[in-house]
């Protein structure tokens, strides 16, 4: 198999990290982490964040940013990333009333194509990181789609989020190979549940036989779990990956229970990779 780099996805060690930054980013960097994809940055410089990656030898090409941080001085907000070594800039959660169909659709293809201009001219790049109800259908087709139709090819990436893909009820290695070459970063996530199908897959039925309410994810048994210990196959996500030209795999956990600490599961997660695929 390929030697994917393999990163984290901060906001699994948020809580960790707030505390202690430099321990919680050296723990990481103990571990076997190469990379670490940032969700905040924790009120650091720019140059405060680097010298501690460079000590570290951690390296950041990837953050999860909301795209209004660029509203305001977008020539300071893109400096400031890359005085980190940011590459990929990656929406990481967009309403759905703004996706296809919806009244801020015409909005937000205004928005991610300046936005994607905007990085294109300093060598960085537009993700977007999925949930899972970029999975459902507008006239017949995903609102996924819609996004990397809506923006030129060499402007955006999907960021696959394979938990999300595959509790919608899709497999994740299908939707990396449709986006082969157009891949450079993926998410490895595991979870359990009841039942595939995104979001609220059930109705809760009410004493007069109507429908009460939408179940929550949480009724449907739904929780993340470290890597190998859910339902996902990253055999075959990790095969896909190297089909598709993936180059780096970034673990993430949103929520850890039972007691397990943020950096148990990170660890964890590290050691299925290596254990399991050598990488």
């Amino acid at each position: 198999m390929k030697k994917f780099h393999v990163g984290i996805q901060l906001y699994g060690v948020r809580n960790t990290l707030e505390r202690d930054f430099y321990g919680t980013l050296k723990a990481i960097a103990d571990m076997g982490y190469e990379y670490v994809e940032f969700a905040g940055y924790y009120g650091k410089t720019s140059e405060e964040i680097r010298a501690v990656l460079d000590e570290l030898s951690l390296k950041c090409v990837s953050v999860h940013q909301r795209l209004d941080f660029f509203n305001e001085d977008p020539e300071g907000a893109v400096a400031y990333l890359k005085g980190f070594g940011v590459k990929y800039v990656i929406v990481p959660w967009h309403d759905r009333s703004l996706l296809a169909g919806g009244e801020g659709w015409g909005a937000t293809v205004k928005d991610f194509n300046e936005k994607a201009d905007l990085f294109a001219r300093h060598g960085m790049m537009l993700g977007y990181h999925n949930h899972d109800f970029e999975f459902e259908t507008y006239e017949g087709k995903y609102l996924h789609d819609y996004i990397f139709e809506a923006v030129p090819a060499d402007k955006i990436f999907p960021e696959i989020d394979t938990c999300w893909v595959r509790y919608a009820g899709l497999l994740p290695e299908e939707k990396i190979r449709q986006f082969a070459g157009r891949v450079p970063v993926v998410h490895l996530k595991d979870f359990t549940a009841k039942a595939l199908g995104g979001g609220p897959v059930y109705d809760l039925i009410g004493t007069d036989g109507g429908t009460a309410k939408k179940a929550s994810k949480e009724e449907n048994g739904f929780e993340f779990r470290p890597l190998g210990q859910g339902i996902m196959d990253f055999g075959k996500v990790l095969a896909a990956c190297e089909d598709a030209g993936t180059d780096l795999v970034i673990v993430e956990q949103d929520k850890t229970y039972g007691g397990m600490t943020e950096l148990e599961a990170a660890k964890i997660s590290r050691d299925y990779l290596k254990n399991t695929f050598g990488i």
